[in-house]
C-alpha cells in the first residue's frame, strides 16, 4: 500500500499567493530512496522541491529540481523554513540545517526569515560569444562562479531579454547564467534574472542563491554591503541581502499556497 506524507507549496521571497518563487515541501522521518525522490519533485514539476529529516541539531535539507539534485537552492530553503517556523510546531527563532554546501542558518523576526549563506567567490572571465548570442545582447563583463554572472549596462535590456534556452543549454561549464545590472528603481539597488536549462529550469522567478555572488560582487562595485535587490522574472520577488565576510544574509517573506498529501 502507498504511505501518504504530507506536502507543502510555499511562495518564497513575497508576502502575497502568486508572487515570488514557489517550491514543494515534503518533510520525512528518513530519507526516501534517490530514485524517488528525483520522481516525487519530477511529479511535482516546480523548479525545486525541498526534503527534511530532523537530526540531532536540526534538520538535514536536500533540493531537488524535476531533472537533478543541486547544491544550494535560496527559495526552497526559505520555503522549508517557513513551513517548519509556521506548520510543525517548531518553537525555536533559529533552524540548523546541514546540507550539500555545509550549514545553513535561517532565522525568523515576525515575518521576516533570513537565510545564512555562504558568499560565493567569482572570477573575471573572457567574454563568451555563446553567451551572448544565446541571451541575444552582449555584457559589459562576465564572471565565473557556480553559476556564470553576465553584467549588463541597463536594466532595460534584461527586461527585454529572450534567452535561447536551447543555445544556453550547451553552455555546460556553469550550473546557471544569472544576468544583472543596476536597478532603474532609486530605491532597489541591482537587479537580476537567472536562466537554467541544464537544471531543469529554464527561468527560475526568485533565485536566492544567486545572491551568494550577487552580494559580494555589487559590494566591490557600490561600495557597500546592504542592498535592497529585485528579480525581475515574471513572477518577480524583493531580496534584502547583507554580505557579511564569507557569509551572505538573505532575508524575505513567504507565503503558504497549499497543503496535503502524497501517495508513494
Amino acid at each position: 500500500m502507498p504511505i501518504a506524507y504530507p506536502i507543502y507549496q510555499v511562495d518564497a521571497f513575497t508576502n502575497q499567493t502568486f508572487g515570488g518563487n514557489p517550491a514543494a515541501v515534503v518533510p520525512l522521518d528518513a530519507w526516501l530512496p534517490d530514485e524517488v525522490l528525483q520522481k516525487i519533485a519530477l511529479e511535482n514539476n516546480l523548479s525545486e522541491t525541498a526534503f527534511f529529516i530532523p537530526t540531532k541539531e536540526g534538520f538535514h535539507l536536500r533540493w531537488f529540481t524535476p531533472t537533478v539534485e543541486i547544491n544550494l537552492c535560496g527559495h526552497a530553503t526559505l520555503a522549508t523554513s517557513y513551513v517548519i517556523f509556521n506548520e510543525l510546531d517548531y518553537k525555536r527563532d533559529l533552524i540548523k540545517f546541514e546540507s550539500r554546501s555545509g550549514e545553513l542558518i535561517v532565522a525568523k523576526k515576525d515575518n521576516l526569515l533570513t537565510l545564512n549563506f555562504p558568499a560565493w567567490q567569482y572570477t573575471k572571465i573572457d567574454l563568451d560569444d555563446r553567451v551572448s548570442v544565446a541571451l541575444g545582447a552582449n555584457p559589459i563583463e562576465l564572471y565565473d562562479a557556480p553559476d556564470w554572472l553576465a553584467v549588463f549596462e541597463h536594466e532595460d535590456i534584461i527586461q527585454n531579454m529572450t534567452p535561447d534556452m536551447l543555445a544556453l543549454s550547451k553552455i555546460k561549464e556553469c550550473r546557471g547564467i544569472i544576468v544583472t545590472a543596476p536597478a532603474n528603481d532609486k530605491e532597489v539597488d541591482f537587479i537580476s534574472r537567472w536562466f537554467g536549462p541544464n537544471e531543469g529550469i529554464d527561468e527560475d522567478p526568485v533565485t536566492g542563491s544567486a545572491h551568494c555572488v550577487l552580494s559580494p560582487y555589487w559590494a566591490t562595485k557600490l561600495n557597500k554591503k546592504e542592498f535592497n535587490a529585485r528579480q525581475i522574472s515574471a513572477r518577480g520577488g524583493e531580496l534584502h541581502c547583507i554580505l557579511d565576510g564569507d557569509r551572505v544574509h538573505i532575508s524575505g517573506q513567504a507565503v503558504l499556497y497549499m497543503k496535503g498529501e502524497i501517495y508513494v
